[in-house]
């Protein structure tokens, strides 16, 4: 475990400081009220909220010029500096426990995109910790919306979890952030039913929820996670990953079922991801 960079008490009391305040429902503020471990899974999940909203963000850059009409592209571009400026304030964040991020950030590239319809499961394709999905481009307009509308519904059930997190400084900046990410969601939910309810588009944005689907709920983690569970005991997360799959596929497929899509079959291949492992953290 990494002790933080700008802790001055020893590790013992450090823990103990952190044990007493989530004893008392208290927030953690500061490096030294965290201990080792605390500071370690607090530094993933947040690197790997920062590293997707970037990636999420360079992913959507495209589609400004491809948007169908002048009102879209100035959305999207404006969904573009909103997933950019979320990542510089995780990363801000991160910065502030004395995270060298500019040497973390050079290291990556966060355009890059596997090729074809490559089916990555739980299998990192780079070194970063973005989520998974970030690493499939889109490539038509339906991809854009249908990505939109599942990625930012599914963002959306994670962060709500953040907002009850013990350490102050995120959950507050998750408030702001949230916001903001209410109205991506109404943007997806906009397009998803306006090309679902014409007969002309039907058939594309079906076959984009089937592409999309499987990973989409991929990105939640496997059931019983042992890191799941130090995170729920240092209350820096409140559900096992399977519940907020299930809370996010409810809300799913209420939306498409109106609108006359079919929600596909998803079937976890659990035995390829070892017992420990994360997909979301």
């Amino acid at each position: 475990m990494q002790t933080p960079a700008g802790a001055t008490r020893p590790a013992a009391e450090r823990e103990a400081t952190m044990l007493a305040k989530l004893a008392r429902k208290e927030s953690i503020e500061t490096v030294d009220e965290m201990s080792d471990e605390y500071f370690d899974l607090l530094t993933n999940l947040m690197t790997q909220q920062a590293d997707s909203e970037l990636a999420g963000g360079f992913g959507y850059v495209p589609w400004i010029m491809k948007a169908p009409t002048t009102e879209e592209k100035l959305v999207v571009s404006q969904i573009v500096r909103d997933e950019v400026r979320h990542g510089r304030a995780i990363y801000r964040l991160l910065e502030d426990i004395g995270v060298p991020v500019d040497d973390y950030v050079e290291q990556f590239d966060f355009t890059y995109r596997v090729e074809g319809q490559t089916d990555l499961g739980a299998t990192r394709a780079g070194t970063d910790k973005r989520l998974n999905i970030f690493y499939y481009s889109i490539d038509s307009w339906p991809d854009f919306v249908m990505f939109n509308f599942l990625m930012d519904q599914g963002a959306g059930h994670q962060l709500e979890d953040v907002k009850h997190s013990s350490y102050g400084p995120w959950r507050r900046e998750i408030d702001r952030i949230f916001k903001e990410e209410q109205t991506h969601i109404a943007h997806g939910d906009y397009w998803v039913k306006r090309l679902a309810l014409s007969n002309a588009t039907r058939g594309d944005i079906q076959s984009s929820l089937e592409r999309w689907w499987p990973r989409v709920m991929a990105i939640f983690g496997r059931p019983g996670s042992k890191k799941n569970a130090r995170y729920r005991a240092l209350s820096l997360k409140l559900r096992d990953n399977h519940t907020v799959r299930l809370d996010f596929e409810k809300e799913v497929r209420e939306k498409a079922e109106q609108w006359g899509l079919v929600i596909p079959r998803w079937t976890p291949d659990w035995e390829r991801i070892p017992d420990d492992a994360e997909i979301t953290g």
